[in-house]
């Protein structure tokens, strides 16, 4: 079984990656901001209640780990949600680098997937405008901070379109994976449940199947 330090084990996306984590008899170091938004309990859960921003207390509690996964948001209410991000991520992959850990694994965005050649999600004018500060933000660090990282064994796992939106609770272990390119169903819907997701993120943590690069997931 693996050690794994989980940043913003409390989220929407980090909630759920905790639970399968726990379920496969991981042990999870879980920091979180507001630790009554955590509803789980288990032997093999550690709590560290921190600001990732804290450098060497980031340090401290990755060291030693097999892997760190991150589902950090700052919170898609925020208003400062773009700078935030793209001023947090680069001290979170510092920390993780300074702490000795090799595999650094990232909630990502659907953003930055291309829908055809040439052109990003991102740049379709089909997105919400209250969610473009997040989605490009997480897109630049993917696109000019992570992909630029040599020393790290990172991946980039974006989620479908749509992100639990549409149905909740169903974990059903039938998915497409893919790489670049948003994957939509014969309907034309790109979607993945958040059960789903986080399934493909432990099985990504087990296997190891890639390495600094993105892949993405869809039914």
């Amino acid at each position: 079984m693996k050690h794994v330090t989980l940043i913003g084990a409390s989220g929407f996306v980090g909630s759920a990656i905790l639970e399968e984590l726990l379920n496969r008899g991981h042990h999870v170091t879980a920091i979180v901001r507001t630790p009554n938004k955590l509803t789980q309990s288990h032997t093999n859960l550690k709590v560290e209640v921190m600001d990732v921003e804290d450098r060497n207390a980031l340090v401290q509690v990755c060291h030693g780990q097999d892997a760190v996964i991150s589902a950090y948001n700052p919170g898609w209410g925020n208003p400062e949600i773009y700078e935030d991000t793209l001023r947090v991520y680069p001290l979170i992959l510092e920390a993780v680098k300074a702490s000795g850990v090799k595999r650094f694994l990232v909630v990502g965005g659907a953003g930055s997937l291309f829908v055809k050649p040439g052109l990003r999600l991102v740049d379709t004018g089909t997105l919400p405008e209250a969610w473009l500060p997040g989605v490009k933000s997480l897109s630049k660090f993917f696109l000019e901070t992570l992909t630029a990282e040599q020393e790290l064994d990172w991946v980039f796992f974006s989620p479908a379109a749509n992100l639990g939106n549409l149905q909740k609770g169903v974990r059903t272990g039938k998915f497409r994976l893919g790489k670049d390119d948003l994957i939509v169903d014969e309907k034309g819907d790109s979607f993945i449940s958040v059960e789903d997701y986080a399934m493909a993120m432990v099985d990504e943590l087990e296997q190891e199947n890639h390495h600094r690069e993105r892949f993405t997931i869809g039914y």
